[in-house]
């Protein structure tokens, strides 16, 4: 996620902490409690922030599809192989959840499990 939002929204992951982004959810935290007593590991619940948010629902198609060619390479680095076209696809889907989600006036948020 925090790939996304230094591709998307732009700056390095340093200006990120520094902003406090991202922001876990304490609701989700009680919910993950309740998950770790019935049995299973748990998660963290990220809020995206605004300024990520923003930056999908405003992008047009060309600018997501940089952005994924970007995050496959980067990946790819790493030794982890995520394909152009499904990092598109991904981003296009994140995108679309977040116009919708800002156009009811709702938060958008990562579950890491």
């Amino acid at each position: 996620m925090v790939e996304w939002q230094c591709l998307l929204a732009g700056g390095s992951f340093e200006e990120l902490v520094e902003a406090g982004e991202p922001r876990a959810d304490a609701d989700a935290d009680a919910d993950a409690d309740a998950d770790a007593d019935a049995g299973d590991d748990g998660c963290l619940v990220f809020a995206i922030s605004p300024r990520l948010s923003a930056a999908p629902a405003e992008a047009e198609q060309s600018e997501l599809k940089d952005a994924a060619l970007t995050w496959s390479t980067q990946r790819a680095e790493d030794g982890e192989v995520i394909d152009t076209e499904m990092a598109s696809v991904i981003l296009g889907d994140l995108a679309a959840l977040v116009r919708s989600a800002r156009s009811q006036g709702q938060g958008v948020y990562c579950w890491v499990a």
